[in-house]
This record gives structure tokens, sequence and C-alpha cells, in this order.
């Protein structure tokens, strides 16, 4: 069922389907939208109910238009659906979210996980200076080829040919990266936190991702008490394109040990 969720200043695109198992809430990237998890929709449906939705100015929601947080809107979106115990599934931009909640309201949350995540307060890099530069160049000259060749470059390093599924889903989301950022609050840092973590976690991580996301989730890893780390050689930060079946088993194994 496909609907409107009602947030504060804003709406967003949601969809609830599947069956009547632990409740699973998807959390995008920021180099896709909710569509990202279509590839491992069969199966989560088959025993859970899945709950997705789209960030402001992503896929279908409309784009922000006044300050949010990208974790009060999740909290609104568990609280839209009556949900009092969920796993929450993050890739990448997602994962900061799913972190955070995770940390502030552990009993509200079954299981986390991760996919290729993100992080406040990480205290080394994500993207290079040089990575930035070019952005910013490519973006003040207007020109969005420049901007997804750069973006597929980083991101995407995994694909092969024109790679075109993955091409689409980043041309699409990139409108919401300079909409989005005079209005998107910074969370509060978590990675000094994640010591405190008492939620069930696995991550997985893209053995062709970025070296600096790569470090980045060894250390959440590595911080996370208990947590199961997973790596995915042929993936880069898109896994649910590039092994989708592995992210579904992760994500299926994790919700089978919850009480």
């Amino acid at each position: 069922m496909e609907l409107m969720v009602s947030v504060k200043d804003g709406e967003l695109w949601a969809d609830d389907s599947g069956g009547d198992g632990l409740p699973l809430v998807l959390l995008h990237p920021g180099i896709g939208d909710s569509t990202i998890w279509d590839t491992v929709m069969p199966r989560l449906t088959e025993r859970h109910r899945v709950i997705r939705y789209d960030v402001r100015g992503f896929g279908r929601s409309p784009a922000a238009t006044a300050k949010y947080s990208l974790v009060e809107d999740l909290v609104a979106v568990l609280d839209h659906f009556g949900l009092r115990r969920v796993a929450l599934v993050g890739s990448s931009m997602g994962g900061v979210p799913a972190v955070n909640l995770a940390l502030d309201d552990p009993g509200r949350i079954a299981a986390l996980a991760l996919l290729c995540p993100g992080v406040t307060g990480y205290p080394g890099m994500l993207t290079t200076a040089e990575f930035m530069a070019e952005l910013e160049a490519r973006a003040e000259a207007g020109d969005m080829d420049g901007i997804l060749a750069l973006a597929m470059r980083t991101w995407a390093a995994a694909g092969v040919g024109d790679d075109a599924e993955a091409a689409a889903r980043i041309r699409a989301s990139i409108p919401a990266w300079f909409s989005n950022q005079p209005y998107q609050m910074q969370d509060p840092p978590t990675f000094g936190r994640l010591g405190e973590m008492a939620v069930p976690c696995a991550l997985a991580l893209g053995e062709q991702d970025q070296p600096e996301v790569v470090r980045c989730n060894e250390d959440m890893a590595a911080s996370i008490p208990g947590c199961r780390l997973v790596r995915l050689p042929g993936s880069d930060h898109l896994p649910t394109l590039r092994e989708p079946d592995a992210v579904a088993d992760l994500v299926l194994e994790l919700c089978d040990g919850v009480r």
C-alpha cells in the first residue's frame, strides 16, 4: 500500500507491504531512493512486514521547504504506522538516522542492519578534498553529466558496461543533494557512542567501495559490541544492486536471531 506520511513541515511517500512478521523499515542511500530496495523486496516481504519511504526531495517525496532532521522524520514514520518495535535496515545515508535511533531508543529497535553506512562524528574522512572540489566545480557549471560521471567513479566502481541501472538511480538523486542542503539538519555525532549500542547489529561493507568508507565501516563494526561484519567482494556503495541475495541473507539471518 502506497501512501503519503505527514511529517513536520512536509510529507513523505511510503510503502507498506508484506506479511505479519517483525516489521522492517528500509532507509535508502543518498545515491538512490526507495526503489533501491526493489531487488530485495520479494525475499524480505515473504517473511516480514516491510515499510520503505523516500527522504524529502528523493523519489516520490516532495522537496524540503523547511529545516528537518532525518532521525525525526524516521520517528514520525514509525509513529504513523504505530510501530513499537522494528528492525532498521540503513544503507549509506540511511545508516545515519538508523544508528542515531538505535542509540537513543534501543527498546524500539529489535535489530540494526547497516549497508555501507554513514555515521556522524567519524574522525576520518568519508570523501576526499579532490572529490568535493570537483563536485563544487561541476555544480557551479551546471554540469549534470559531469556530476554523474564523478559519482559513478566514486560510488559505482563495481559496475560493468554502461551500468545503466546504477546511473539512472544516481542521476535521479542528484537534484536532492542540492535542494536539501539548506534544510537538512546535522544529526548529533554518534561515532563516539557506538560502544553503547545495545541492539543486535550486522554491518556489510563493499570491498570495492571508496577506501575511506571501507575504513569507516571497519571502524564502526569494531566499535559496536557484538557486531557481525560481512565483506561483500562484488559490491561498491550499492550493495542492493551488486549483491542483493547477500543483502537479503544478512537481513533475514539477523532478524531470525531476534527474540
